[in-house]
């Protein structure tokens, strides 16, 4: 049996965009949006393309921590705050978006919080983790 590989929850962005009507977007929010190129979206189609808005953290306090040697101990009350305050910027500029996806693996923490706070669909890499030992269990 060969058994499956997870490395990044942009594998679920092609299911998400079927998923919703045209007109809808899907926010990818990343630790550090200046790194995630087009070439990590895997999307060619510019139309599709359009549909999919980056934003990142980076200048936050989570970000700042991280830089740090030796990081900090996490704290999840800033993850919360920085996350939520990208979630704000990019639904004032896009207020098509539909669906958040988490791209940054220290993003789950606050999943649930920016859940309630934003009333929209949340992804991340725990999502496809979940679906996957699902397939395969």
């Amino acid at each position: 049996m060969t058994v499956p590989v997870v490395m990044s929850s942009l594998l679920l962005l092609p299911a998400l965009l079927r998923q919703l009507p045209a007109p809808a977007k899907i926010a990818v929010l990343t630790y550090d949006s200046t790194h995630c190129s087009e070439d990590l979206l895997g999307i060619n189609d510019p139309v599709t393309r359009a549909r999919i808005v980056i934003g990142g953290i980076e200048g936050g306090k989570f970000w700042h921590d991280e830089l740090q040697r030796p990081a900090p101990p996490v704290d999840v009350a800033a993850i919360e705050k920085d996350v939520a305050a990208c979630v704000a910027r990019l639904r004032e500029a896009h207020p098509e978006i539909a669906v958040i996806l988490f791209e940054c693996a220290g993003f789950p923490l606050v999943a649930a919080a920016i859940r309630r706070i934003s009333r929209l669909p949340v992804y991340d890499i725990t999502s496809l983790c979940r679906l996957t030992i699902a397939s395969v269990a």
